[in-house]
């Protein structure tokens, strides 16, 4: 149990920092990550050491980040009325945009998805990054590097099939 409390302690702001990055919101990062250190405290036992304590409560948090996206209800019918056609056609376009993003994230090998990852929405250093996978930052800066190469490239096959 002491080890869990220290772990808590350790990585709590940092795992709300990664939530915060990539859903924008302080209220939905504080909730998924503690719903994050309750999935991991319950699974704690579980935990086998193939990649570091980091990375597998960053993976937790992501899951428990989608998780909840997608259990999201729809506005209540009043805020929906109040809302102008505008302001839902501009959340539209920015959530597809967001949505495309994430999907050609997805599609990124390991490792260049999780250090893309941990780099822009988790805010990592590239030492810290290397270090969680015991490599250097310098590998951590040509992995990243080179999953942003990569993406680039994805997005601009994606753009000209569909045109």
């Amino acid at each position: 149990m002491a080890d869990f409390e220290e772990t808590y302690r350790e990585y709590e702001q940092m795992i709300q920092a990664f939530l915060l990055r990539l859903c924008g919101n302080a209220h939905l990062a504080e909730e998924v990550t503690q719903e994050t250190f309750y999935q991991a405290f319950r699974h704690w036992g579980e935990f086998r050491g193939q990649s570091s304590v980091s990375t597998w409560l960053c993976t937790i948090a992501k899951r428990q980040l989608y998780n909840a996206v997608r259990r999201k209800e729809a506005l209540p019918l009043e805020e929906a009325v109040h809302q102008s056609a505008a302001d839902v056609t501009d959340a539209l376009v920015d959530s597809d945009r967001m949505m495309a993003a994430h999907r050609l994230v997805h599609r990124l090998p390991e490792p260049m998805r999780e250090v893309f990852t941990l780099r822009t929405f988790g805010d990592l250093s590239h030492g810290q990054i290397g270090s969680l996978f015991g490599k250097s930052d310098s590998w951590a800066r040509v992995t990243y590097y080179r999953a942003r190469q990569l993406l680039n490239h994805m997005a601009k096959e994606e753009w000209m099939n569909e045109e």
